[in-house]
């Protein structure tokens, strides 16, 4: 397979909200390149990037896929993001080895919910990004009207590079401001476009829109805009590399037209990203730190530099075993070669070296600094992890991925899956670390959290496909919390006399409350010796397991700081067992005096809907204890509600906008932030905790 050198790699993340056509683009760009002999169809699930049987069966994309085509000398690396609320979190990662980001708007919906949200991520990792306006053959289609909603959102460094030949049914081809050419494309979907004259009921408009697009690019220096002003317009030379300069730097986002579906526009895309997106060496150099001393490091992305990888994502396959999908942050980095894991401090032999297309790995010998590979069967690297030369070492800051937003109790349906199901747990959690497990102190029941109800749905019929797990489901539980109001003291005595050594402990400590979000902070304020230095931290762990048993209903406690103030030991019969006891005792008469209250997450939730159904959303909303935060007009005929409002009432939200709008709504949700119960509603909490802790105990 051909090796590139970093000059001729682009790495393009496509982002964007679910359903304006990433995956069909992705689709057309490996079709028209060569890189596959057939044009991938959503519908009919032969796409590359989607290939996962849920995605195939949902038709939506639930995970970050990698696939690479070759066009012009250049190997392009696309990334195809998922653009669902419950699966946007994994575009958030992959972007952090993308150097562009290519955000696919709908050209009848325009601006969605997940635009925003993945456009935030694009700029979170300062990506150079460029729009492109698809699905502009479907009947309401309008590149006026979105490129406008554009301008108005994203600013005024927005400026078409291309505008449409035709419209809707009549979509036929694009005129290429750059050079000014016109391109028609005809016959089957996915073939080359022919270059034509540009028409003449369009040669004003297009001259309008080149005049704009080369005045962004004058203003980008005094030189470059005395010309323009001086002489109307800007050499080629000067205006393709303003335009490069200006696309690099953020301060130019280029629009272009396109249908994917019929591959119209794709093979001027291709050119575009080849010619104006810019290659891995021409963005700032890989920083991290050293793993030792913590002082920073920084990376040229060159051949030259010593090797260093960061692995973006894990794939868990029943057969292959575990895959890393990683890119090459400077160096080079050949099949069989030994290095060391610097996140986990082993070494690991890369025997598996490969490009990734869709899911088949080819293997591959070489891999310059700024491009994307895979590697499988490590022995244990993870998402997130750095590798590289051992004499170098580098860490390269991982994604945190989100918090869980909602858990489920989850049982296997047959005892044979219980010694199963833990193993399958660590695998999918390998795969999409925004799940998490744990057990239920209380019900001992195995809880599974995630973005939302159908990441957990998604997660669990992944596990029985792959691994042969087959879960229940049972209602999903709110993760509340607990915290104080004040200030509280109190002393505790631990002290039991048995047969030989005795049990003696006791300390003071004070408990006082943190911002909200602010978590647990212990603090050891004993001058002298009243407790040895070996017992305090016993005191620190009776008193965090007590806080994870909780006070009023059996969630844990947070945002609280813990001072140990003062004790006594006994020089024959105090222990650690018995400072932990102690330290237990006095956080619970704390907690009596603290003003203990419930806490319980408020969600941020975007609702899309047509406008009739408005009013009863908002009606529904508020009966939710909802706050409409505000609400915007998505310019086809829709409306978009931003609201904040408690999870307890989220937990069945699906099936009631279905119900209210006739299936016509669409909803997500994140996690916002921690608040207070109100007062009615946590004496029902209280009591439900009561009654089952009763019913338990019976």
């Amino acid at each position: 397979m051909k090796l590139f050198d970093t000059a001729d790699l682009r790495n393009v993340g496509l982002i964007g909200h679910g359903h304006c056509g990433k995956t069909t683009l992705a689709a057309a760009l490996l079709f028209r390149s060569g890189a596959v002999n057939r044009l991938g169809r959503v519908e009919d699930g032969s796409t590359v990037t989607d290939f996962e049987p849920e995605e195939i069966e949902r038709r939506i994309s639930i995970g970050a896929s990698l696939a690479h085509a070759e066009w012009n000398g250049a190997r392009i690396n696309i990334l195809d993001l998922p653009g669902f609320g419950a699966f946007v979190h994994e575009a958030r990662a992959a972007l952090k080895v993308a150097d562009a980001a290519l955000c696919v708007v709908s050209g009848v919906s325009g601006i969605e919910v997940q635009t925003e949200k993945t456009w935030g991520y694009a700029l979170e990792f300062r990506l150079p990004r460029a729009i492109v306006i698809n699905k502009l053959d479907r009947e309401r289609a309008d590149f006026d009207r979105i490129l406008a909603q554009v301008r108005e959102r994203f600013g005024r460094g927005v400026a078409a590079v291309q505008i449409p030949i035709g419209s809707e049914a009549g979509f036929r081809g694009v005129i290429d401001l750059i050079s000014m050419k016109a391109w028609t494309w005809a016959g089957e979907p996915g073939g080359p476009g022919r270059e034509e004259p540009v028409p003449a009921d369009l040669e004003e408009a297009a001259r309008a829109a080149r005049s704009a697009l080369m005045e962004s690019v004058a203003e980008l220096d005094d030189t470059l805009m005395e010309h323009f002003f001086e002489h109307g317009e800007l050499p080629e030379d000067e205006f393709l590399e303003g335009l490069h300069r200006g696309v690099r730097e953020g301060r130019i986002v280029p629009v272009l037209a396109a249908s994917a579906l019929k591959g119209v526009g794709v093979d001027r895309l291709l050119d575009f990203v080849v010619t104006v997106l810019p290659a891995p060496h021409e963005r700032d150099a890989a920083r991290g730190t050293h793993p030792k001393t913590g002082a920073e490091v920084e990376r040229p992305v060159a051949a030259d530099a010593p090797l260093s990888m960061f692995v973006f994502k894990t794939i868990a396959d029943p057969f292959a075993g575990r895959i890393s999908l990683f890119r090459v942050m400077s160096g080079t980095v050949r099949a069989d070669q030994v290095v060391h894991n610097f996140s986990r401090d082993h070494a690991e032999k890369l025997a598996g070296l490969g490009l990734l297309q869709g899911k088949e790995l080819t293997k591959i010998q070489e891999l310059r600094a700024g491009d994307l590979g895979a590697i499988a069967k490590l022995k244990d690297t993870g998402t997130g992890d750095t590798l590289g030369d051992p004499a170098h070492p580098v860490v390269y800051p991982a994604v945190p991925p989100p918090e869980g937003a909602m858990a489920f109790a989850i049982e296997p349906k047959t005892r044979g899956d219980d010694d199963k199901l833990s193993h399958a747990l660590s695998r999918l959690i390998e795969e999409d670390p925004a799940l998490h497990s744990s057990r239920d102190l209380q019900t001992h029941e195995m809880l599974l959290s995630g973005t939302g109800a159908v990441h957990i749905e998604v997660a669990l019929a992944r596990m029985k496909k792959k691994f042969g797990v087959d879960c229940v489901l049972h209602p999903p539980k709110v993760p509340y919390r607990e915290t104080i109001r004040r200030r509280a003291e109190a002393t505790a005595r631990h002290k039991k006399q048995t047969g030989g050594h005795g049990q003696f402990a006791e300390c003071r400590i004070a408990i006082e409350p943190r911002e909200r979000g602010a978590g647990y902070e212990y603090v050891d304020k004993i001058f002298g010796g009243s407790i040895s230095q070996g017992y305090r931290p016993a005191v620190d762990k009776g008193v965090q397991e007590a806080a994870q048993r909780g006070f009023l209903a059996g969630f844990p406690v947070s945002d609280l700081r813990v001072i140990l103030l003062d004790g006594k030991e006994h020089t024959v019969d105090s222990s650690e067992m018995a400072f932990k006891i102690a330290g237990s005792m006095a956080f619970r008469e704390c907690m009596q005096l603290a003003g203990a209250t419930l806490l319980e997450p408020i969600m941020d939730v975007d609702i899309a809907a047509p406008d009739q159904y408005m009013g009863d959303i908002m009606g529904d909303l508020n009966s939710r204890r909802g706050r409409v935060q505000g609400m915007d007009s998505t310019g086809d005929g829709a409306q978009h509600i931003r609201a904040r409002v408690p999870m307890a009432e989220m937990l069945t939200y699906a099936q009631i906008l279905t119900s209210l709008t006739g299936g016509h709504g669409q909803f997500h949700m994140t996690l916002s932030h921690y608040d207070e119960v109100p007062a009615a509603v946590q004496q029902k909490i209280i009591a439900e905790a009561a009654k089952k802790r009763g019913a338990d105990h019976a």
